[in-house]
């Protein structure tokens, strides 16, 4: 029982003189160090090369773990930051588009100079043969009867159908019960632009072109101003196919229409005749045929 005490109070005694003795071996001049001190020296310098490596390595593991976590933080707040940046400039980009649809909705407006009602479209039926986009006013009007021209800043969308309380029915002019008088804007030919109403594309048929008449692909269309029901010089639509055959009268002419029903979101309805206007020198040259 003695001995079990001596041995633990031997080995406390070690435990604190060692490292005193290494401290101070290490801290004495070379030149005046005891060849027990040389000893220790070199017993000690392999020992604490080791520990401070791995003092050293346990020190860089650990700053690299903390740098990880501020650069895994830092990373998940620049994202955050980064979506709500996305996500304001795609609001911004469609504000721009808006207020850029709206300022070619007022302009047209202004250059109409007749009685218009604004609306914004608030629905589509689309099926064989029958093509109609439903708008909704900007304010309640008794004046929207049918037949009433639809315009858009690309040109010509169609005619009133029928209107109930602020929302009123509009058929498209791909609408195969659709028709508008033109004429080929850069020659004056008169034509007559029917839609197709192709339920798989938008698409108008373009009558009454002579075999004699130069149409080309790529001619715009534009309306008459014939019957003062649309006003004169407004987009119809464009020339896509002209097939010209070896008989008959007429050319076989397809056009796509000005207005881009896809993308269509704000209208005018025009609640007045058009102004009574000359007709051009190259339209009136040539004589209306149906």
């Amino acid at each position: 029982m003695n001995f079990k005490r001596y041995r633990d109070f031997v080995i406390v005694l070690l435990a604190l003189a060692v490292p005193f003795w290494f401290l101070r071996a290490s801290m004495r001049d070379p030149k005046q160090a005891s060849g027990p001190d040389r000893i220790l020296v070199a017993l000690s310098t392999p020992i604490q090369y080791a520990a401070a490596t791995l003092a050293r390595g346990l020190s860089n593991l650990w700053g690299d773990y903390i740098y990880l976590v501020d650069v895994k933080e830092d990373n998940a707040r620049l994202a955050s930051q980064n979506a709500r940046l996305r996500e304001r400039v795609h609001k911004l980009e469609l504000l721009e588009e808006e207020n850029r649809r709206l300022r070619r909705l007022l302009d047209l407006r202004t250059n109409l100079k007749i009685d218009v009602v604004s609306a914004q479209v608030i629905g589509k039926n689309t099926n064989e043969f029958f093509r109609v986009a439903r708008v909704s006013l900007d304010r309640e009007t008794r004046d929207i009867g049918p037949n009433l021209p639809v315009l858009s800043p690309d040109g010509v969308v169609g005619t009133t159908i029928k209107s109930a309380g602020d929302t009123v029915d509009v058929r498209l002019v791909v609408d195969a019960g659709s028709g508008v008088d033109a004429v080929v804007q850069r020659t004056g030919t008169r034509v007559f632009v029917r839609g197709s109403g192709d339920e798989r594309k938008y698409l108008c048929n373009v009558e009454y072109v002579q075999r004699t008449d130069e149409v080309e692909v790529g001619d715009v269309l534009v309306t008459s101003g014939v019957g003062r029901r649309f006003p004169r010089g407004v987009p119809v639509g464009t020339v896509t196919q002209v097939l010209k055959r070896d008989f008959g009268i007429y050319q076989q002419v397809y056009a796509a229409p000005a207005v881009d029903f896809s993308r269509l979101e704000e209208v005018l309805i025009v609640t007045s005749a058009a102004a009574d206007e000359p007709a051009p020198a190259a339209a009136s040259a040539a004589p209306p045929r149906r």
